[in-house]
C-alpha cells in the first residue's frame, strides 16, 4: 500500500541542473577549471556540492585550494541563488502531479543532495512550498547519495507525531539518476525514474521510468507498492 511518495529536487521539481554546473564552473574558473556538460552527468550530478568539489579534488581535476571546499560550496551557493532567482523553472506537468497527489491525501516531501536555501527559494517563487510537509537538504546528512541516510531520515520526520507508522516499502522515490535509486534501494523504498536527466537505460534500478511524471496516475503508484 502506498503511503508517501518522496521527491528528489533537482532534475524532478526543477530544472535547475544546468544552474548547478554553470554556477560550480564560476566558481572553479579561478583555477583554470571546467566541468564539461558530459562530465558532469557523468560523474557529478547525483552529488551534494561538497561532494563534487571532494570528488573533482580526488580526481585531481582540481588541486586542493587554500580556503578549503566549504568555502568553494558557499560561493556556488551565491551564484546558484543569483541564478535561480532569474532562471529557475518548474518542470512541466509537475505542479498537476503534486495537486493529484494531495486531492489523494497522500503525504509528500523532498530529499535532496542541493540546500536548503536553493530548495525553498524556487519552491517559493514557484508556490510550491505548501505541498511538502518535510525537506531534506545536504545539510541534514553526513553521507549524501547512494547513501540512503537522507532517505530514512526523510521517513523519519514524515512519522514524527504519526500514530500510523509509514514502512520504507510504503513508500515511493521519485528520482531522475542511478545515484538516487541505488539509495532509494539500499533504503528499501520502491522508486519511479523520470527521463529528464538521463536515458531510460541509465535508469534500470527504478520499479517503473517514466519520460514525465504526468504519465503516472495513483493507481499505478499503488500497484508498486502492492
Amino acid at each position: 500500500m502506498l503511503r508517501a511518495v518522496i521527491f528528489d529536487f533537482d532534475g524532478v521539481i526543477t530544472d535547475s541542473e544546468v544552474l548547478h554546473l554553470r554556477s560550480f564552473n564560476h566558481v572553479l574558473a579561478q583555477y583554470g577549471v571546467e566541468i564539461s556538460i558530459k562530465d558532469y552527468y557523468k560523474e557529478y550530478l547525483g552529488l551534494s556540492d561538497l561532494d563534487c568539489f571532494k570528488a573533482l579534488i580526488d580526481g585531481n581535476v582540481l588541486q586542493k585550494p587554500a580556503k578549503g571546499i566549504e568555502a568553494l560550496a558557499e560561493e556556488k551557493t551565491e551564484v546558484f541563488e543569483e541564478l535561480a532567482k532569474t532562471e529557475g523553472k518548474i518542470i512541466a506537468g509537475v505542479r498537476d502531479f503534486l495537486e493529484m497527489l494531495r486531492q489523494n491525501k497522500m503525504p509528500m516531501a523532498i530529499c535532496s543532495g542541493a540546500l536548503m536555501a536553493e530548495i525553498e527559494l524556487i519552491l517559493e517563487q514557484a508556490r510550491l512550498r505548501s505541498f511538502f510537509e518535510v525537506i531534506v537538504s545536504a545539510e541534514f546528512v553526513r553521507k549524501g547519495k547512494p547513501n540512503p541516510e537522507g532517505f530514512l531520515l526523510t521517513l523519519k520526520k514524515l512519522n514524527h507525531e504519526r500514530q500510523d507508522v509509514i514502512f520504507p516499502n510504503q513508500c515511493i522515490v521519485i528520482e531522475d539518476s542511478h545515484w538516487g535509486l541505488e539509495a532509494a534501494r539500499a533504503a528499501g523504498m520502491h522508486s519511479v525514474a523520470v527521463t529528464n536527466s538521463y536515458d531510460a537505460e541509465q535508469l534500470t534500478l527504478a520499479d517503473k521510468i517514466v519520460a514525465k511524471l504526468g504519465e503516472l496516475s495513483i493507481d499505478a503508484l499503488q500497484e508498486l507498492c502492492d
